[in-house]
């Protein structure tokens, strides 16, 4: 994990002290590198603030779920790459922003929550954080919640601190702004219209409390930061700057980290280790590269290698099996990588035997199944029977000539002949796992 490698402040990627003179350039140079930069201000001013000593940058994130999804996860490792190089993460909870709602990159209005629900999602929000950023020694992580200085404003304070800042000429001319206006069926709430000035007044608050002068958030977000900037150079005079990051589709143009319509979140009670695995696993060629160097830790030098053995023989899935690999292992940890290899393997001829009921029913989702007397056990129900009633075989004769070949499984082990069922070939909920060939699976549940 990357609260592992940054041990010592001022790290870069491979492990070395970084001078401050020379950390704005590196840093830089690592996100370009990986592809994780869509847009910036200045990029000499940017360098010089990165290079700048005790230099902060934050992300924000909005609580409107109790889990971050695998979508959310590149600003979150951007920051923790950073902060490898001696630059303190804000990550910033929107626990005021959340009950307003952001329209940058959406179409109709969010649902609006309220607080108690708010405060549960931050809180979650903060424990999976963790699990990425350094939150304490030098240069440690902070975590904070706008709810704090929102909350204590003013509607006529606000309209003179902040509102007279901006003209409404300047918020018309944002883009996520005018592409809604831009829709006479839905339009934009006043409510939203002032997000903007929301997210730049969170800048000016902690540059005047925190000393931070850079922000980072999704490409969606170029208009919000740039306000921001915008309010610290008309109240203070200083400059500040911003960076994006790409908002991530699949090559086939779906939005990352969506599954079935799902998404495919970082919290395993919502999506188990094994569903997390699998989604990236099953990454498409043209996508397995460019993920392993935004979501791993791995060196640009071995990412290369890793793709150029996939290119060689695609058919292996190398750069898919260690993307999934890497990634699991960042958000679940050992343990979880472990469970989902485990059932992973019970796809392909791994052992069964140790499964709980509830491993098998998830690893074996959406596959043909049937339920069947216990009773016919006794009555020395023939596998290849069983196996034609869940639908591993058309017909009992099919299912006699897939023995015959050598295709026929029970329990991931080869059937040599067509002997009757018995208690002890039940897994555990009584289950039987019958495989056609190599992927053609099919249960048949005692009851």
């Amino acid at each position: 994990m990357d609260r592992e490698m940054a041990a010592t402040p001022a790290a870069t990627a491979s492990g070395t002290a970084t001078p401050s003179a020379d950390r704005g350039e590196l840093a830089l140079s690592d996100l370009r590198g990986r592809g994780m930069i869509e847009q910036t201000t200045d990029e000499g001013a940017l360098r010089e603030l990165l290079a700048a000593p005790g230099v902060s940058i934050y992300v924000g994130f909005d609580p409107t779920a109790a889990s971050l999804h695998l979508g959310h996860l590149l600003p979150v490792v951007v920051l923790a790459r950073l902060q490898r190089f001696g630059i303190r993460p804000i990550a910033l909870v929107g626990g005021g922003t959340g009950m307003i709602g952001d329209p940058s990159g959406r179409g109709s209005e969010r649902t609006l929550l309220a607080r108690e629900e708010i405060e549960a999602n931050s809180a979650a929000l903060r424990e999976q954080m963790a699990k990425f950023l350094r939150f304490e020694g030098e240069g440690a992580a902070l975590m904070l919640d706008n709810y704090e200085w929102l909350s204590g404003f003013s509607h006529l304070d606000w309209l003179r601190d902040v509102g007279k800042r901006f003209t409404v000429n300047y918020m018309l001319a944002k883009e996520s702004v005018r592409r809604r206006l831009e829709d006479r069926a839905g339009g934009l709430s006043y409510t939203e219209f002032s997000y903007m000035l929301l997210q730049a007044y969170d800048f000016l608050h902690l540059y005047e409390h925190f000393g931070c002068r850079l922000q980072g958030g999704g490409s969606d977000q170029w208009g919000n930061i740039t306000a921001g900037t915008e309010l610290i150079r008309k109240v203070h005079g200083t400059e500040a700057g911003g960076l994006t990051f790409p908002l991530l589709t699949t090559a086939g143009g779906e939005k990352f980290g969506k599954s079935a319509g799902n998404a495919v979140w970082l919290d395993p009670r919502l999506t188990s280790p094994y569903r997390f695995y699998q989604y990236l696993y099953n990454a498409d060629d043209r996508d397995a590269e460019r993920l392993l160097l935004l979501f791993s830790t791995l060196e640009t030098a071995e990412i290369a290698e890793i793709a150029a053995a996939h290119r060689a023989a695609p058919e292996r899935r190398q750069a898919q099996r260690r993307l999934a690999e890497e990634v699991t292992r960042r958000v679940h940890g050992e343990t979880g990588l472990a469970a989902a290899l485990r059932l992973s393997q019970a796809l392909f001829g791994g052992e069964l035997a140790g499964l709980e009921p509830h491993e098998i029913d998830e690893a074996f989702a959406g596959v043909p199944s049937v339920v069947l007397a216990r009773g016919d056990l006794e009555r020395g129900l023939p596998a290849t029977a069983a196996a034609a009633a869940s639908g591993a075989a058309s017909s009992r004769a099919e299912a006699r000539r897939l023995l015959a070949s050598g295709g026929l499984y029970l329990n991931n082990v080869r059937l040599t002949e067509d002997r009757p069922l018995g208690e002890q070939d039940l897994l555990a909920g009584g289950v039987v796992v019958f495989r056609a060939g190599k992927r053609s699976h099919a249960l048949a549940r005692f009851r």
